[in-house]
Formats: structure tokens, sequence, C-alpha cells
């Protein structure tokens, strides 16, 4: 997996925790830089960035048209599915579905989605 699709995941994801995490600090863990983040993590955050840089070129572009909720569980589903490739009894937390997912991680998966479109192209400048 690319080293760059990574960073860019894991770049979203710190800045999108910023903006939404409510109310205080977040954990360390959310905002640690990408140097600090464990490798099941880097290669998670790279395969989830190609599916949806592979998502967005199978659209064509149309998928532009898809809402922030549907943006984000595109990306949801792709982090639960590394997930369970990395962990053989991960915690229920760590595969929860996206109604049970707190608001700010729902938003942060979509501004992850919106960043990867602007990257690649695909998105609204």
């Amino acid at each position: 997996m690319s080293d760059e699709q990574g960073r860019t995941f894991r770049n979203a994801w710190i800045e999108g925790v910023k903006r939404h995490y409510p109310g205080g600090t977040p954990k360390p863990g959310y905002i640690a830089p990408w140097d600090e983040t464990p490798e099941w993590e880097r290669q998670a955050a790279a395969a989830v960035c190609r599916q949806v840089e592979d998502f967005l070129a199978a659209s064509e572009g149309h998928a532009i048209r898809l809402n922030r909720e549907q943006k984000g569980r595109f990306v949801a589903l792709c982090w639960i599915a590394q997930i369970h490739r990395h962990f053989e009894a991960p915690k229920p937390g760590y595969v929860a579905d996206w109604a049970e997912l707190p608001e700010w991680q729902r938003e942060v998966d979509a501004d992850i989605f919106e960043s990867i479109e602007r990257r690649t192209g695909h998105g609204r400048p």
C-alpha cells in the first residue's frame, strides 16, 4: 500500500477529529502523527484510501452526487473490513455500524471521503 495514500487518509482523519470532536481534547491516539501510528493502522488507512479512489474512478465522476452520509458510510464500511482483516476478535466499538457511531466520527468519515475526492480531482473544489 502507498505511504502517500495512508498519509492522505490519516491527515484527513486528524483534521476531521480536530474539527468535529466534541468538547475538549481528543485521545492522543486520535491525533497522533503518521510516524507514531501503528503499522496495522497505516496499512488500513492506505487500503481505505485506495478503495475510495477506486470507487471514485469507477463512478466516472458520478459519486459527486452522493450525500455526506453516503460518503461517510462508505469510508466506515471500508474501515470495518480492515479492522476484521487485522484483528481476529475486534472490540465491538471498532466494528460498530454507522448508526452506532458517534456523530463526530460520522462527520470525520464523510470529511475523509471528501478530502480524497478533492485530492483526486473527483470532488467539488
